[in-house]
């Protein structure tokens, strides 16, 4: 099974691309949500969780994302522990779903495939860009953010020209026909290559 790798910084308009690729057949792979998951229901990642917030880390038995959120934010040293527990869990999680579908390929989505080093398990990697207005605005609607914070988060993640010298295909998300149209074209090169061996 081919395995492709779907990134972009903050608003770049990853989730609409992962649609597009959904309405052509693929199955697709949305980290967050299945992080999400995996750490309400998987009881070594609850546990290890509890071990690194103590037990306000859940609350009514499921994940305080706002509270753990508040803890993590400007704490690199304490999402990089998070991120120890959480990306090998949501790793294997990906191994095993990709292991039951039956397309030409699938895709995982992720914020943060290129930072973690996780862009050297996929067969390629696919990145969205978009202008940084455009991506402070879409982030502003979506999760009432302040600008100040958006920026605070964006430092976090590796800048669109490091990034793109490591992908195999990168679409600019401006306007949607534009995408939809990069979308169909890499999909069909996608079909026609190769596993890498």
């Amino acid at each position: 099974m081919k395995k492709v790798g779907l990134t972009g910084g903050m608003g770049s308009g990853k989730t609409t691309v992962a649609k597009m690729f959904k309405e052509l057949g693929i199955p697709v792979y949305n980290s967050d949500l299945e992080a999400r998951r995996i750490m309400n229901e998987n009881t070594e990642v609850r546990k290890a969780v509890k071990a690194l917030f103590g037990d306000n880390a859940y609350e009514n038995d499921q994940l305080n994302r706002a509270f753990i959120a508040n803890k993590v934010f400007g704490n690199s040293a304490l999402l990089e522990e998070l991120n120890k527990v959480v990306h090998p869990a949501v790793r294997k999680d990906f191994r095993d779903w990709a292991a039951r579908q039956s397309a030409p390929y699938v895709i995982q989505e992720a914020a943060i495939l290129f930072e973690s080093g996780g862009h050297e398990l996929f067969d390629h990697m696919i990145l969205v860009t978009a202008p940084k207005k455009t991506r402070i605005i879409r982030i502003k609607q979506r999760d009432q953010l302040s600008e100040k914070d958006i920026l605070e988060r964006m430092k976090h993640q590796w800048s669109e020209k490091r990034k793109k010298a490591l992908a195999d295909f990168v679409i600019h998300n401006s306007d949607l026909m534009g995408t939809n149209k990069k979308v169909r074209k890499i999909h069909e090169e996608l079909i026609k290559t190769r596993v890498k061996q």
